[in-house]
C-alpha cells in the first residue's frame, strides 16, 4: 500500500526557481503526494503566479502567512497541516530527480526507519555543478555535532517524529537544530544516490557568513547547552568541516 507523502515548500521571493522546483515534484514517479506551499511574503504579488503554475490534480495547497515568519516557522505550519504519514522538505530554489521520493520511501519502508537523507549536488546560477555531497550510510549524533552533512531538501521522515520536534525560531541552522534533536532517539540513515539539486544563491540567508556563525553559536550554546568556550571551539571545527566539504 502506498503511503501519502506531504511535500512542504516554504516560499519567499523565489519566483525564478519555483516553477522548476514544483515541476520536479509533479514529475515524481511516486504519485501519492500532497504539496503544501507556505507563502511567507507580506507582498502578495506572486500568489497569482503560484496559483497559475500549481497543478490541482497533485493536491497543491497554498497557505498564506499573515506575516513573514521565516523558513523554519513556515515549515512548522506545513507540518501542522500535513496529512501524510511521511514528510519531505524541499526549498523553493531546489529540485529533485524524478525517482527521489520512490527510492527514498521504499528504502524507509523496507528498513523500517524514521529518518533518511540522500546525496545531493550543488549548482551555481549558471547550472554548473560545484560539488557533490555524499550521504553517509549512517550518520551518528557525534558526527552530526561536528559537521552538518544533511541537505534539507534531501530529507524524508515520518510525521510521527515531528510530534515532539519542530524547527526552532532562528534565521539559519534551524534544520541543523532539528536534526540534532531527532538524532537523540532516531538513527539518521543516508542514501548515497544524488537525488537532489541544491541551488546556490548569493543573496540567500544560508550564504550570509556572519548570520551562520551567529546561529552556530546558538546551536551549541542555547540548544546543546555548551559553555561559551566549548561553543566557540565547536564552531571552529564546524567551519573547518564545512570548508573541507565544499572546497576539497
Amino acid at each position: 500500500m502506498n503511503e501519502l507523502v506531504t511535500v512542504i515548500i516554504p516560499y519567499y521571493k523565489k519566483r525564478q526557481f519555483i516553477k522548476k522546483c514544483l515541476n520536479s515534484v509533479y514529475k515524481q514517479t511516486y504519485k501519492k503526494i500532497e504539496i503544501l506551499i507556505i507563502y511567507d511574503d507580506i507582498n502578495h504579488k506572486d500568489i497569482t503566479f503560484l496559483k497559475k503554475i500549481a497543478k490541482t490534480k497533485y493536491k497543491t495547497k497554498i497557505i498564506i502567512n499573515k506575516k513573514n515568519l521565516g523558513a523554519g516557522n513556515s515549515r512548522n505550519i506545513g507540518i501542522n497541516n500535513a496529512k501524510g504519514k511521511f514528510i519531505a522538505f524541499l526549498d523553493a530554489d531546489d529540485h529533485w530527480s524524478k525517482n527521489k521520493l520512490k527510492i527514498q520511501i521504499n528504502f524507509m519502508k523496507e528498513n523500517k526507519i524514521n529518518f533518511s537523507f540522500t546525496s545531493y549536488k550543488i549548482v551555481n546560477l549558471r547550472k554548473l555543478v560545484i560539488k557533490i555531497i555524499r550521504a553517509q550510510t549512517i550518520l551518528s549524533r557525534k558526527q552530526l555535532i561536528k559537521s552538518c552533512d544533511i541537505g534539507l531538501s534531501t530529507v524524508m521522515l515520518k510525521r510521527s517524529v515531528l510530534k515532539v520536534n519542530k524547527f526552532p525560531n532562528i534565521k539559519t541552522k534551524e534544520d541543523y537544530v532539528l536534526w540534532l534533536a531527532i538524532s537523540k532517539k532516531n538513527t539518521l540513515y543516508g542514501i548515497d544516490n544524488v537525488l537532489t539539486t541544491w541551488q546556490q544563491s548569493p543573496n540567500s540567508l544560508s550564504s550570509n557568513t556572519f548570520q551562520k556563525i551567529k546561529d552556530s553559536y546558538l546551536v551549541y550554546n542555547t540548544y546543546l547547552k555548551y559553555g561559551a568556550i566549548k561553543s566557540i571551539i565547536s564552531i571552529f571545527f564546524l567551519v573547518i568541516n564545512f570548508l573541507k566539504k565544499r572546497y576539497l
